[in-house]
């Protein structure tokens, strides 16, 4: 039985990453689509305001904390804290020990262009690959043909590379379907780390917490919003929690 974590109203698996890959790598080629997600201080902050959103993330088979920040001001709080195990770190754990020569996978999200890139570093079969339009989960039809496209092209492992919340409701409804097998890995921009489309912080700074400040550094357009405005709520979110346990912890027994 794997050991949790309860966190932010989430159930954390309190795993290593290579603890983590061996447990979904472990699942029968043909079971039913189940799929993991990955959540970071951006979506813990985004789950606090959409129950729907909760609900899909509470029908994960498996909840993983990607982010050290979370992960650290957890523990300066008092807070129990899971092991992290970041999107990005798993997904390269999959690629490279557990994926059969010749296995073909299945990724949604991705340029493309970087295919052949991934698939010489990690010695793939030609992956089955659909890149849906940008926005396509605001349009039913392209968000139907996504779904039908992971249903149609079953794969041990699922790659779901298309951003957070997008990913999560592509998975709920890949499940839903009850006619798709395989194992939904909700990683964000994992791919493009691991291809050199987007740079990913220095080790160094991965470990010391940092990652976020990098990705501000090197798209500050783009992530000014989450990092700044967004996700600094988390704080907010968590001494809440502290406090509410604190409560908890004070109410006399009957």
């Amino acid at each position: 039985m794997i050991s949790s974590r309860l966190l932010l109203g989430l159930d954390f698996a309190d795993l290593t990453v290579d603890q983590a890959a061996s447990h979904i790598a472990a699942r029968p080629p043909l079971a039913p689509f189940s799929y993991v997600v990955t959540p970071n201080a951006d979506h813990l902050v985004r789950l606090a305001g959409d129950q729907t959103l909760r609900a899909i993330y509470h029908g994960a088979a498996l909840c993983l904390l990607d982010s050290r920040v979370v992960g650290g001001l957890a523990r300066l709080l008092g807070l129990t804290a899971p092991q992290v195990v970041t999107g990005s770190d798993l997904t390269e754990r999959l690629l490279a020990n557990h994926v059969h020569c010749g296995e073909r996978i299945t990724i949604v999200g991705l340029s493309p262009a970087w295919l052949p890139k991934l698939c010489h570093r990690y010695g793939l079969a030609e992956p089955a690959h659909f890149d849906p339009p940008m926005d396509f989960d605001k349009d039913p039809a392209a968000f139907s043909a996504t779904v039908d496209f992971v249903r149609v092209n079953p794969a041990r492992f699922v790659f779901l590379a298309v951003g957070s919340p997008r990913q999560e409701h592509l998975a709920a409804a890949i499940a839903a379907t009850g006619a798709a097998t395989g194992t939904g890995l909700c990683i964000g921009a994992a791919l493009a780390f691991l291809t050199g489309a987007q740079r990913r912080a220095p080790v160094a700074m991965q470990h010391a917490g940092l990652e976020w400040l990098f990705r501000l550094a090197t798209n500050p357009r783009r992530m000014a919003r989450r990092y700044l405005i967004d996700s600094p709520r988390i704080i907010g979110l968590m001494l809440r929690q502290r406090l509410a346990d604190g409560e908890a912890g004070r109410a006399p027994r009957v």
